[in-house]
């Protein structure tokens, strides 16, 4: 998980200083860096011998709440979003990732 949040945090500040003609693929990198860091934390928790009783409980982890603390806060909402429907047990379709 941690190799992958590295990644997404080095692509969304490689976006937010994007110029023109790189901004598109730069935004297309972040997004699939975000997606690859959920996914690692949908294995994360799915992997979990306890798995916790609330979407709260489920955030103030260590593991995670080291995460979400260091999330900008645009992408703290979207992390939220995503561990709900990891802990509703909903996957996305692999095209409503890019929706």
């Amino acid at each position: 998980m941690q190799e992958a949040f590295e990644t997404m945090q080095e692509n969304w500040r490689m976006m937010q200083s994007s110029d023109f003609d790189s901004a598109a693929e730069d935004a297309e990198r972040f997004e699939g860096s975000f997606y690859k860091f959920i996914d690692a934390v949908r294995e994360w928790v799915d992997a979990l011998q306890e798995k916790p009783a609330t979407l709260e409980a489920l955030l103030a982890r260590p593991e995670l709440q080291a995460f979400a603390d260091e999330l900008p806060a645009p992408l703290l909402l979207n992390f939220e979003t995503e561990l709900e429907l990891i802990f509703e047990g909903i996957t996305r379709e692999e095209d409503e990732k890019y929706d």
